[in-house]
């Protein structure tokens, strides 16, 4: 069906901003296209992007775009080039709209032929649409139950094209895995997805005082065998991608930011092309593409296999914050983002941005999870080594305070009430939300004052004061008492391990006992 405005995103409101002090009060819009979001970068301080996903996705993309206007796509000269428009503080003009001329009509949400991120063939190789509200993640579709807003399958609220493009970010970097839309290519016909590149994963972001400063600080440094002209993105390919094969897809860092998806996405706007009406979202690969990524915190299962660290709207920020100063964490096998070993080498002053969803690997999702610290990146070890490492240090004694807190509270519950399991238990769980934002307090006191000596016993005396009040209404009685007294010292690091006797026939004979056996 012809649209009457396929929607430019160069041009037409595609991103919410907010405007730095010193941009122009008669020139600031609440949205702007991509055009004038590249060319006054340096007026906004911040993307004001309601959904975390989607702003995780949105950066990456736009790393991908500052990268070509810029020229930081190819390795030569890169460290150079990238000083040189650090010390001209904006974009230039010329490179932004020579790109754009380059690409004029490949980034029209509503293109016949290109639609921005999206497959035009869904709407012949899918047996039905998705729906508008299968769309929008913070809509409950079929029987689910709401989550942020009630709708009806029966009457679809159509989406701001605005919107729809946030979701559709959402479902081409974090989808679900498991049953899809049936699609036909060629010959074959399935109904199942792999989860998308960052599904349950937490994104960290470096941040500057300027979208300016955010966009050069996440552009990652080309491999020195990478060609810009290979290593294309969605947009700037001439043929569709073939779902049964992944060869090619991604050949250096900008596909790997912008191409790596797993869903296959095609929006039904309206007549006016000013609304969502519809979608179809289906598979876009049969095989699944490495989740190989610069802005996540990469781990080592015990099976050997590495995993990105997962999203988790009920742990801390400043509990990662070692993870991404220092390039090795004592005692785990974290491994630090990429992006952070460029990102610290421009001396801005960078604070870290953390983004995702705690979900699972299949259709469950449970919360949004967005967490940004102060200007913090001036610690990173190649700035501040001593500071780094002090940080890490004081990490673990607020996280070992944690969990010999738990500990505790779990074990004093199962002697009060007999429990055989006491992983759920009310105490553990009350525990739990007093001593960590207590803790988190501590921490950046502490970090903001550098003072590192002493905080094993101040978290100590957080953890016990807490225990102290979980379980006062128990003490009241003699079995409650017993029962929190007689854990007490797990607080301390429970008691030490007996060790087994020496078996007599190893140890070392005395004299006496050869003078005996004589």
């Amino acid at each position: 069906m012809p649209v009457a405005d396929p929607y430019d995103l160069w041009e037409k409101p595609a991103v919410p901003v907010r405007w730095a002090e010193h941009a122009d009060p008669d020139k600031r819009p609440e949205a702007v296209g991509f055009r004038e979001l590249l060319t006054r970068a340096h007026e906004i301080s911040a993307l004001a992007v309601p959904l975390p996903p989607a702003l995780s996705g949105l950066y990456r993309i736009l790393y991908a775009l500052t990268a070509r206007v810029t020229g930081l796509d190819s390795p030569q000269g890169w460290h150079d080039r990238r000083e040189r428009i650090a010390d001209e503080g904006h974009f230039d003009s010329e490179g932004v709209n020579a790109y754009i001329a380059r690409y004029l009509d490949r980034l029209r949400l509503y293109d016949p032929r290109h639609p921005f991120l999206q497959d035009p063939r869904l709407a012949t190789e899918c047996e039905k649409p998705a729906g508008v509200n299968k769309l929008a993640i913070t809509r409950a579709s079929g029987s689910n139950q709401a989550w942020f807003q009630h709708t009806f399958d029966s009457r679809p609220a159509p989406l701001s094209s605005l919107e729809a493009l946030l979701h559709l970010l959402v479902w081409r970097y974090y989808g679900p895995a498991g049953r899809c839309a049936t699609r036909t290519h060629q010959q074959t016909k399935e109904a199942n997805s792999k989860a998308g590149p960052l599904r349950s994963a937490l994104s960290y972001h470096p941040v500057g005082a300027t979208l300016f400063e955010t966009l050069l600080a996440g552009v990652p440094e080309p491999d020195p065998h990478s060609s810009p002209e290979s290593d294309l993105c969605p947009w700037e390919r001439e043929e569709l991608p073939n779902p049964l094969d992944i060869k090619g897809e991604v050949a250096g860092p900008l596909s790997g930011l912008t191409a790596r998806s797993q869903h296959a996405v095609l929006l039904v706007p309206d007549a006016s092309g000013q609304h969502v009406e519809n979608s179809y979202i289906t598979w876009a690969f049969r095989d699944g593409i490495p989740r190989n990524d610069d802005f996540l915190i990469w781990q080592t299962s015990q099976a050997g296999n590495p995993y990105a660290r997962y999203a988790d709207a009920q742990r801390a920020l400043w509990r990662d914050l070692d993870a991404l100063l220092l390039q090795d964490v004592p005692g785990t096998d974290a491994r630090r983002p990429r992006i952070f070993a460029s990102a610290v080498e421009l001396g801005f002053d960078l604070r870290v941005q953390a983004l995702g969803i705690e979900q699972d690997g299949q259709a469950k999702d449970t919360q949004l999870v967005s967490a940004s610290t102060p200007p913090i990146l001036s610690l990173a070890e190649e700035r501040d080594p001593q500071t780094a490492r002090m940080v890490g240090l004081l990490r673990i004694s607020g996280e070992t305070a944690g969990a010999r807190l738990d500990r505790a509270a779990k074990r004093a519950w199962a002697v009060f009430s007999n429990a055989r399991k006491a992983k759920d238990c009310a105490w553990s769980q009350e525990a739990a939300a007093r001593y960590w934002p207590a803790a988190e307090s501590e921490f950046w006191e502490r970090l903001e004052e550098r003072r590192f000596e002493g905080a094993g016993q101040s978290f100590r005396q957080i953890a016990e004061g807490i225990y102290n009040q979980v379980t006062r209404n128990a003490t009241r009685m003699m079995r409650g008492a017993k029962a929190v007294e007689s854990v007490r010292i797990e607080l301390y690091g429970g008691r030490p391990k007996k060790t087994k006797p020496k078996d007599r026939k190893s140890l070392p004979s005395t004299g006496a006992e050869q003078k005996g056996q004589a």
